[in-house]
Formats: structure tokens, sequence, C-alpha cells
């Protein structure tokens, strides 16, 4: 197939970004279709014995064809779980989008079938005070996958999203509905409105799941739009 590149945005944090990564990771692979990720930023590490890393940059890692070390798929590690661009200023750290996208064009460059950037956060997290995850999209002129996660209020931060990406000219190739709540009131609802409202193909539903999160659950997903 040829070489693909995707950015994996969500609609908010926690709205299992590094989740839905994984499952095109493990259904690609499945395929024999090779593949490549990087989390250029990341804010919250755990101290390991190669130094500071993060759990969903080492997920990716994991889940990755392609043999790649850690700092290629993870080029700034910040120690909180804040918002990066306040990390960052804590540690004194310097962050940029033009570094983190010369970053991931390096892995790109390694020509995996599928290769999967995710960002941190949500489209509009500021990396510093001028700019934000998105611009390291727009200098990479790549399209970007949708996170959305299931819950109250998912219809105005999914409408806001696919909007925030139309005025800023980046391409929506498709989106993911992630069910964050095995209770949530109208899912099915919700998910067809969301259909009817955004252009873009839905690449997959992700039921709520109550197992391991590293679990390769890519068999029993169903994947459209992509490969």
């Amino acid at each position: 197939m040829e070489a693909k590149t995707f950015f994996i945005t969500g609609t908010d944090t926690d709205v299992g970004k590094t989740f839905a990564a994984c499952i095109l990771l493990q259904a690609a692979k499945k395929k024999g279709i090779s593949t490549a990720a990087v989390k250029p930023i990341a804010a919250g590490g755990i101290l390991t014995s190669a130094g500071l890393q993060n759990e969903d940059a080492l997920l990716l890692q994991k889940n990755c064809s392609v043999d790649l070390s850690y700092k290629e798929v993870n080029a700034v590690c910040l120690d909180r779980p804040i918002a990066p661009h306040i990390a960052a200023q804590q540690e004194g750290v310097t962050v940029q989008a033009n570094e983190l996208a010369e970053h991931c064009k390096k892995v790109i460059n390694k020509k995996a079938d599928l290769t999967l950037i995710e960002g941190a956060g949500g489209w509009l997290v500021p990396l510093n005070q001028k700019e934000f995850i998105g611009d390291v999209v727009k200098a990479l002129n790549i399209p970007v996958i949708l996170v959305i996660g299931l819950k109250l209020g998912c219809l105005n931060h999914a409408l806001l999203t696919v909007r925030a990406l139309q005025e800023e000219g980046v391409i929506l190739h498709g989106w993911i509905a992630n069910q964050l709540n095995p209770k949530m009131p109208a899912c099915e609802e919700n998910l067809e409105t969301l259909q009817a409202m955004i252009k873009a193909p839905l690449i997959t539903f992700i039921p709520w799941q109550s197992s391991n999160k590293s679990a390769d659950l890519s068999g029993e997903i169903q994947i459209n739009n992509l490969f």
C-alpha cells in the first residue's frame, strides 16, 4: 500500500487517543502492513531505568512493527501530567512546533506503510504562548483522525473540533467514536447525530471496554476507510 501518515487528535484529554491508535496499529500489523508511531510531546512521565518516559508513548512503541527507540517515538517527555506549555515552563523546557514537526519527519522518513502521530490533549492545546499542537500538523501537512470520547457533551466538543479543523484548512480523514461510559444515556442517538453532522467517515466505533486497554482488541473491532 502507499505509505500513509495521520495525526491522531481528540475532543479532549483522556478520550482514548492512545487506545484507539494502538487498535489501528494492531489491525494494520495483522494485515501485514508495516507501522510506526510518534508522540512528539507528552506530559506525564514515569521514572524508568532509561530515564523519564511516558506510558502512552511506551504503548505506541510496543505496538509498532518498525523498530523504534523510545526517543524516536517521544522527543519531549515532561514530568507533570498538566498542560504541556505549563509543564514546559515549570521545567525550563522550550517547545516549538517546527522542532516537533522535524522530529516527526525523521520517523515518517522510515517509510512505514502506516505512521500515526499522536497529539497531546485536544486540537487547541498550547505548546507555548503563540503555538498550538495543531501547528505541528500544519507544518507536516498531514490529515487528521479525530477520536471522539462518547460522553455527555461530546456533540459540542466534536463539532467544535471539526469546525476548528475546517477553519484552519486541515483535512479530517475520518473519526473514531470511543465509548467512555458503559451507561451513557442515548449513546446510539449521539453516534447517529455525529454521523449525520460530520462529513468525514466513521473509521470505527469502540464499545466500552472493561478489559486491559493495552490488550490486542483489533480483532473485535471493524476498521473502515483507513487501509
